[in-house]
């Protein structure tokens, strides 16, 4: 007598239960994962660009000019003298600042922002920062929109620098470059009170530390050529 091979049907159901509630399962717990992510991108604060009159905007477009100024004085040095120390500072604030300025450039860039400024160089400085009180640093700057940004070296400096050479182009030079360290410092310190954005904050956080101890080295380097 053949036996009858057919499948269980009592067995076969509970088989097909479990695959079912398994996928379910399974279903379940993708929708919960995906209404997760979802609630999360809704509930996380929007990190929206900035305006054109913002802080960064002002600060990327005004700093781009400061560091231009920068890498000019420090390749008319390097043409100017022989020292081995100023040649290898001056390559360094050069190489450096081109770098910092091609951010700053690309930030606009991304934020959909003119390169060119809507208002006069320094406006971003003049503003108080968020919060601040009339009696606080960051309530706004003393400098003058419009007006030369701080520590920037004249037409006449940068013409007498590229008329000397040797020792009296590398005091010069120090000496210049020290106020415009000194004025950079003051903006990226400026920016940071009035920012919240990290990139900005974190690049103008750089330059103040990296000028700041170049400001140290190159005024030891000018007592030495006194």
């Amino acid at each position: 007598m053949v036996q009858d091979a057919s499948p269980d049907p009592a067995g076969h159901t509970d088989q097909s239960r479990k695959t079912r509630l398994a996928i379910a399962a399974v279903l379940t717990a993708i929708g919960l994962v995906a209404a997760s992510l979802v609630i999360g991108r809704v509930s996380s604060p929007v990190d929206s660009d900035p305006l054109d009159s913002s802080a960064e905007a002002g600060f990327s477009r005004d700093m781009q000019v400061h560091h231009q100024q920068a890498v000019e004085m420090a390749m008319i040095v390097r043409d100017e003298t022989d020292d081995p120390e100023v040649r290898l500072l001056a390559y360094d604030i050069a190489t450096s600042q081109a770098q910092q300025s091609g951010q700053m450039f690309g930030w606009l860039a991304e934020w959909g922002l003119s390169q060119a400024a809507s208002e006069p160089s320094m406006m971003w400085m003049s503003r108080p920062a968020p919060g601040a009180s009339s009696h606080d640093h960051a309530a706004g700057s003393s400098h003058e929109p419009g007006s030369p940004m701080p520590g920037l070296a004249t037409r006449e400096q940068l013409q007498r620098l590229s008329e000397n050479e040797g020792p009296d182009a590398e005091r010069l030079f120090l000496q210049l470059m020290i106020a415009h360290h000194e004025g950079g410092v003051e903006m990226a310190e400026a920016v940071i009170e009035r920012s919240s954005k990290r990139v900005v904050v974190d690049l103008a956080t750089s330059i103040v530390q990296a000028q700041s101890s170049e400001i140290e080295l190159m005024e030891r380097m000018l007592a030495e050529r006194s």
